[in-house]
């Protein structure tokens, strides 16, 4: 009994396997709708947002080698999805512009609170989790697209 067990959850784990999300891998670079081209951040804020905000807030993520597994690759999937669907920075020009500034806020709230990156991320990528300097760094360049919006 045991070993038919063991048979039908090593199928199942052989067969899940083969049921994949799709990726969320855009073309290579930034698209005109991109936050970061309608308002181009320093380097500094390019290499916080690449290593902390991109893989699950954009069209590109970076996919490690455990997202080959299932059912890692679902609990992935579905924490991307989720993300883009609270900020795409990719697709941010799109957004009204009271969407736009509500979004711009919440960028500074969720940083400065600790709520972003989430704790589930920053466990895998450590280097991901901000520095008081990555949250100001941050924070400035969203007050500075806030400003050159309202004068719009």
């Amino acid at each position: 009994m045991k070993r038919i067990l063991v048979y039908s959850i090593v199928v199942i784990f052989v067969g899940i396997q083969f049921i994949r999300p799709v990726r969320n891998i855009a073309a290579p670079g930034p698209t005109p709708n991109d936050l970061t081209v309608l308002h181009p951040p320093s380097q500094a804020v390019t290499a916080i947002l690449a290593r902390a905000c991109n893989d699950c807030h954009s069209d590109t993520t970076r996919y490690p080698w455990y997202a080959d597994i299932q059912p890692v690759a679902w609990w992935l999937n579905r924490h991307i999805v989720d993300g883009k669907r609270h900020l795409n920075f990719s697709q941010f020009g799109k957004y009204p512009a009271k969407r736009s500034k509500k979004k711009l806020e919440g960028i500074i709230d969720e940083t400065r609170e600790g709520g972003m990156p989430l704790t589930s991320y920053t466990l895998i990528h450590r280097d991901a989790k901000l520095t008081d300097a990555d949250v100001k760094a941050l924070a400035d360049w969203v007050r500075s697209i806030q400003q050159s919006t309202a004068t719009k």
